[in-house]
């Protein structure tokens, strides 16, 4: 029986089955979309994906698509089309043809290639078609702070000591105002092609840009398209410092030497966009050599996030001579032994070898010769032991901070330098500022020492505090290092890129707000999902596919409903094997082992906790579902996308929200509609109607503040009682658990008589009353 459609009052289905209908269903594991590309399909031609109209046979209009490049993309093919107005073409070097005609022939020839590539000119836009092909993909880049000319004025109102103190604060306070209402705006020259790189635009490494394009990145998304000619920059120019009134440029002024805060959606390529320009600048440093230590530090907040990381550099550095590790538990980043010079860890490793507090065996403190040699031999072999335990050599280090941070954690409690680091990159960086993680991230940012260092912060969702916050300790940061140096160069500014609308979820997929109103209804409802035959045909949503992720608000309840879906799955299907779950409590092998056969495609439901909600790659997820509703708008937002990676359309993300939701759903249904209305579905036609949005009460700001903390608390482990019940996630009834209770009972009543029986027989008493004599 479909009890979804009895309690709806749906129509009487049809005889043939929506089989056929989901059978032509595009879902994201059926293979990579043709553009990876959210916005901007029907805008710039540049974008990959040429769409042609033209009549069928029963005179309905076809929409099909030109996946071929565009002319101007397409650098070793034959021009196409004519010139553009706003393009200003430049001619191709000799050597172009020369790599074209001995493409065919050997490795040679390819070395050939890019090199002709490398010192190709690109196609120029001017400051007009710029504007409109980044807008046309909704990007915003804007100067969030401008570090060196905030300081230039400053040092031009100390040289007005003539004027009144009244008046200096007045100007000083209308400069302000005017520079915090008019942020210069940026737009670079777009990456329309990832064979741009080796242009003498940019001039990446030909190993570089061999494995880029070995790993088939060809088209680059909204992301890449911006943050790539802000990091690469090229050659540094003048940077026009005295024209305050400039409000728009096209910042090849700062030549790559920014720091750059990111809000993109989940899925659209930040990986890429920050590694590439990472591992270009270790390569124009010119040395790989592992004695140098670390370069650049990756910090994410969960360890699969940082595995993935881990691969993704080593792809994208193969051969070039930098390596990218993962930090694990017992190594080390800096050779410091513990906060020691060498003799205090050679008297630290004699004392361990004595055993006694640093004193020999002899009472005077002296010992034999041979017992001497003995302790001389373990004191050395410990102080090398010591050195050399674990030091990490890679260049590139990706961390958890608290991994990281152990590291670096001395005996006192101070924390190692760390001036070999140039780039430091903050992967998912408002829940890394969050409270949960903000003083373990600060302290390994402090501990970045180098006047040098470039910081990058990239997550789907950042709020105005983590701004601030990065603002103040970047100015913290800078007195301290101009305190004790005096060669500093002129500090970079902060640059911010948008992509699309702030804290909104990506336009690609579908997403269902399911009322269940008790936590047994939450459970029918997601066994329906198991068995998609049953759906009513005449529903037009999208049937949710697996595999797919379970989304649950604590691990007691996500090992609860693991055990309860455990046997839905028939035997001929797989059974209890396509049903895994996954959190924080299981090791770390096994952690490893469950991931690996989610991405094998060997198990189809994975049951969690919000440990995979940021920044994990599944490219063929078909769809999430939120068994337990999120506890944030951005929660919500890094969950569902899971799905729709890199473009992939057909991805499903349900929502199930009971009684106890009704108070907070509203944030949800809030980035729902957003979401809709980004993708062009009419008001009345999406998923959230305005009549619910009008019904759901808005939680206050206090309200939001404790559910982020402590979710709904009737969901909580440690409730006891009716409200521990209420929250229980079971089929079974009250009947049937107070019958079992009652077995219960018994078996340990019997068991508590049988003891008392033995105790009370004689010969019974085992005290011990000491031996006879």
């Amino acid at each position: 029986m479909d009890v979804f459609k009895l309690l709806s009052r749906a129509a009487k289905p049809s005889a043939k089955p929506s089989a056929k209908a989901s059978a032509t269903q595009k879902l994201p594991s059926s293979g990579a979309a043709a553009n990876p590309q959210l916005f901007g399909h029907d805008g710039p031609a540049f974008n990959g994906v040429n769409k042609k109209r033209k009549r069928g046979q029963d005179g309905a209009e076809v929409v099909e698509e030109d996946t071929s490049l565009y002319a101007g993309l397409d650098f070793f093919g034959a021009p196409k089309g004519a010139e553009d107005g706003g393009k200003k073409k430049r001619k191709r070097k000799a050597g172009a043809e020369q790599a074209a005609e001995a493409s065919v022939n050997g490795e040679d020839d390819v070395e050939a290639e890019a090199e002709a590539g490398a010192g190709r000119e690109v196609e120029a836009y001017d400051a007009t078609e710029s504007k409109r092909l980044l807008r046309s993909h909704k990007l915003k880049i804007a100067v969030l702070e401008d570090f060196a000319a905030q300081e230039a004025l400053d040092a031009k109102e100390k040289k007005k000591e003539k004027k009144s103190s009244k008046k200096r604060e007045k100007e000083r306070g209308e400069s302000k105002d005017k520079t915090k209402d008019t942020k210069k705006q940026l737009y670079p020259q777009p990456l329309t092609d990832f064979a741009q790189l080796r242009t003498t635009r940019y001039a990446i490494s030909r190993r570089l840009a061999e494995n880029i394009q070995e790993q088939g990145y060809k088209l680059p998304t909204e992301v890449q398209l911006g943050a790539l000619p802000l990091l690469l920059g090229g050659k540094k120019q003048a940077i026009p410092r005295a024209d305050a009134a400039e409000t728009e440029s096209s910042g090849a002024e700062y030549g790559g030497d920014i720091d750059l805060l990111t809000v993109a959606p989940t899925g659209s390529g930040k990986t890429i966009a920050f590694l590439i320009p990472v591992i270009n600048a270790l390569l124009r440093e010119g040395s790989t050599d592992s004695k140098e230590g670390p370069r650049a530090i990756v910090v994410a907040p969960t360890r699969e996030l940082a595995a993935q990381i881990v691969n993704e550099a080593r792809k994208i550095a193969k051969g070039t001579g930098i390596k990218a590790t993962l930090m694990r538990k017992g190594m080390e980043v800096v050779e410091r032994g513990d906060g020691m010079d060498s003799e205090k860890a050679a008297a630290e490793a004699e004392a361990d070898a004595s055993g006694d507090d640093g004193r020999a065996a002899g009472d005077d403190g002296s010992a034999s010769g041979s017992d001497t040699s003995d302790q001389e031999g373990q004191v050395q072999q410990k102080t090398r032991d010591r050195k050399r335990a674990e030091l990490v050599k890679a260049a590139i280090i990706v961390a958890t901070p608290l991994a990281l941070l152990n590291a670096l954690r001395r005996r006192d409690g101070t924390v190692a330098e760390l001036p070999s680091i140039r780039h430091l990159i903050l992967d998912e960086a408002d829940v890394l500022l969050d409270p949960l993680f903000r003083e373990q991230t600060l302290a390994v940012w402090n501990a970045c020492t180098s006047p040098l260092l470039r910081i990058g912060l990239w997550s789907a969702t950042m709020g105005a505090s983590v701004e601030s916050l990065a603002i103040s300790t970047l100015n913290s940061r800078w007195r301290s290092l101009k305190a004790t140096r005096s060669d500093l160069s002129p500090r970079p500014p902060l640059i911010r890129l948008v992509v699309g609308l702030k804290d909104t979820a990506i336009p690609n997929i579908h997403h269902q707000l399911t009322y269940a109103a008790t936590e047994q209804g939450k459970l029918l409802g997601l066994r329906q999902l198991l068995h998609p035959t049953s759906i009513s045909s005449t529903s037009t949503a999208p049937v949710l596919r697996p595999p797919f992720l379970v989304f649950t608000q604590t691990i007691p309840r996500a090992i609860a409903l693991h055990s309860e879906l455990l046997y839905d799955i028939p035997p001929e299907a797989g059974g209890s094997s396509r049903i895994a779950v996954l959190h924080a409590d299981l090791s770390s092998s096994a952690r490893d082992g469950i991931m690996t056969r989610f991405r094998r495609g060997e198990v189809w439901v994975l049951i969690t906790t919000d440990l995979l909600a940021r920044g994990v790659d599944f490219r063929g997820l078909n769809g999430v579902v939120n068994f337990d509703a999120p506890t944030s708008a951005a929660a919500y937002v890094h969950r569902v996308g899971r799905t729709g990676r890199a473009g992939r359309e057909g991805g499903v993300a349900v929502t199930f929200y009971t009684q106890d939701d009704i108070p907070y759903v509203k944030l949800i249904a809030n980035v729902i509609r957003a979401s809709e209305k980004l993708r062009g579905v009419p008001e009345g036609e999406g998923s959230v109607k305005q009549w619910l949005l009008d019904a759901l009460p808005t939680p206050t700001k206090r309200d939001r503040a404790t559910l982020k903390k402590r979710g709904v608390e009737s969901r909580r482990s440690n409730l006891r009682g009716k409200e521990a019940k209420k929250g229980r996630i079971s089929t079974k009834s009250g009947f049937e658990r107070r019958i079992e209770n009652n077995k219960r009972g018994a078996k340990e009543g019997s068991k508590r008589r049988e003891k008392a029986a033995r105790d009370a027989s004689p010969g019974s008493d085992d005290g011990f009353d000491g031996f006879e004599e």
